[in-house]
């Protein structure tokens, strides 16, 4: 198709557009997924969308909200996807299991391995499940076998001899328990939390473990059904803000509420960042040595002048029962676009955690923000593992997560 005698709003146009900027941000790195996204038509997958929001390569597409407002189903990002399908080294005629159904992803899938490969995608909700189907029917991927169920345990009845070559998952999880159905050399593709820290991996076998490769940061709707994420979730100022927490007390949400808007404390640490540097790090170090971890939200498109955060829309925060602290962000004096940390204190244990979050941030500047970042292994929930020297083991259902710092 030659491009320039296409109109530059038609689809065609768009997705010729967004390949080539997946293309060249690194994300599309092979012929086999370059050749998937170049033909199956995102937009008919999306028809809530304009079709220039369909293929903008940044973006999702919310399919489906809850009660509440909050994306209950999504069509990922482009470039998410993208990464996800190379990491997962698809070729022709493998098994693929997919956990999420939306549609797209299973097309791009089913078009890399081929009508001798095989695709299953397990989904909960059967609002997403029939229109996945009738998408997929429509754009010539019907043999795409969609499967309405739990995933957590409906994926068994559907693995093929010898187990599946992939398993690529498209919600946010807090467990893995798909490594039985593995095949001995395939991978699994998971965006998993721990301790309220999402991050994409790559897991491969060794031995009885899984090394997980390539962690990155990434965000997902989450999970529904019996593998649903463990966390607290206190909303405040009538929605604009809200906190998450995976272990610790009984959070009290009328009394953070109060906290909110009541005396803070305000510590500035003088550990400045850039606009484009990252420090993803800072977050893995708080988690492996303070509990009270946990991540504090506003809405984007509420702003109700009581908070800074430090990131758009999710930021390291220290909770307790009734008090929190988040880390937040001020333009440094006399620089130009760099940002000082400081940590931002409420409630009756505000003082305390301002000031604990503080030295939580001095101490990564000075002794952890240069170092590599920690290696993950994913063991069975039985298994003896030895801690870490330096790191954190997270305890689940099916298995263990294991962080671990490099000592030097």
């Amino acid at each position: 198709m030659t491009t320039d005698l296409v109109p530059s709003d038609s689809p065609d146009r768009l997705r010729a557009d967004m390949v080539s900027e997946l293309r060249r941000g690194g994300w599309i790195r092979s012929p086999a997924v370059e050749s998937a996204f170049a033909k199956v038509p995102r937009d008919r997958f999306a028809p809530e969308a304009p079709p220039h929001a369909a293929y903008a390569a940044n973006d999702v597409v919310i399919t489906k909200r809850g009660p509440n407002g909050r994306a209950t189903s999504s069509i990922s990002a482009p470039w998410l996807q993208a990464d996800m399908l190379e990491a997962a080294e698809l070729r022709p005629g493998v098994k693929v299991l997919e956990i999420g159904s939306g549609g797209y992803n299973a097309a791009l899938i089913a078009e890399i391995v081929g009508p001798g490969g095989l695709v299953v995608t397990i989904d909960i909700d059967p609002f997403v499940t029939e229109r996945a189907s009738r998408f997929l029917a429509q754009t010539g991927y019907g043999r795409v076998k969609v499967v309405l169920g739990d995933a957590e345990h409906a994926a068994d009845q559907h693995a093929p001899d010898g187990g599946f070559d992939a398993v690529i998952v498209t919600v946010g999880v807090w467990d893995v328990p798909w490594g039985h159905l593995l095949a001995p050399d395939g991978r699994m593709i998971v965006p998993l939390r721990f301790s309220t820290i999402s991050r994409s991996f790559t897991f491969v076998r060794e031995g009885g473990h899984f090394l997980g490769l390539d962690p990155e940061v990434c965000g997902f709707v989450p999970c529904q059904g019996a593998g649903k994420l463990p966390d607290q979730e206190p909303v405040l100022a009538d929605g604009a803000v809200r906190l998450t927490l995976e272990i610790g007390p009984t959070l009290d949400a009328a009394a953070l509420d109060r906290a909110l808007t009541g005396d803070r404390t305000e510590l500035w640490t003088g550990v400045t960042v850039g606009g484009e540097e990252p420090f993803d790090s800072l977050h893995l170090r708080i988690a492996t040595v303070d509990d009270r971890f946990g991540m504090f939200w506003q809405d984007p498109d509420r702003d109700t002048g009581l908070v800074q955060p430090a990131m758009r829309w999710y930021c390291p925060a220290l909770i307790t029962r009734d008090s929190f602290a988040y880390l937040t962000i001020r333009r440094q004096r006399g620089t130009e676009g760099r940002w000082e940390f400081g940590a931002s204190g409420h409630g009756r244990d505000g003082a305390e955690l301002a000031h604990r979050l503080h030295d939580h941030v001095c101490t990564w500047d000075h002794a952890w923000r240069d170092r590599p970042e920690p290696a993950f292994t994913l063991h069975p929930a039985d298994a003896d593992v030895p801690a870490p020297a330096i790191g954190r083991i997270f305890r689940k259902r099916h298995t263990q997560l294991v962080m671990s710092w490099p000592d030097t």
